[in-house]
């Protein structure tokens, strides 16, 4: 049915859900499932004036990155749990154009996102996650009703 499933995640309740499904579609279809993640950078400058007021030895900054990373893992994590092949992408910028990438870069066969931002007015934002997806995937889309 489907060898390689891209989900995206930003480790919410409904992120989570989606991810859920993709780990039991991509358990039965016996495909490979990559987990995407997206964070934006934090700018130079913001670090300097946050980290002036901070003692040397707690002066660690914990990135947008390690977030992410975190977010990764717990996701891969479960989809180890049920057997599935998983590779993580922790990815910089939009989220969309992330998991847009990563479905082109793997050859997906399917995209994997949740309904989250799709309901009322906001559904006709170009900012939508789903909606973005669903218009330029270069494959089939599924939309889960995770709301």
């Amino acid at each position: 049915m489907f060898d390689r499933i891209v989900v995206g995640t930003d480790g919410s309740e409904t992120a989570t859900e989606a991810v859920r499904t993709a780990i039991e579609l991509a358990k039965l279809s016996k495909a490979k499932l990559e987990i995407v993640s997206a964070y934006e950078p934090v700018p130079q400058s913001q670090l300097r004036q946050e980290g002036s007021g901070i003692s040397g030895d707690v002066s660690h900054v914990v990135n947008p990155r390690e977030e992410v990373s975190f977010v990764l893992e717990r996701a891969a994590a479960a989809a180890k749990k049920a057997n599935v092949d998983v590779v993580t992408h922790p990815r910089e910028g939009d989220p969309a154009d992330a998991i847009l990438d990563v479905a082109e870069e793997n050859d997906a066969d399917l995209v994997l996102v949740g309904n989250k931002g799709m309901t009322g007015a906001r559904r006709f934002l170009l900012g939508s996650v789903p909606n973005k997806i669903s218009h330029h995937a270069p494959c089939d889309v599924w939309i889960v009703r995770t709301t």
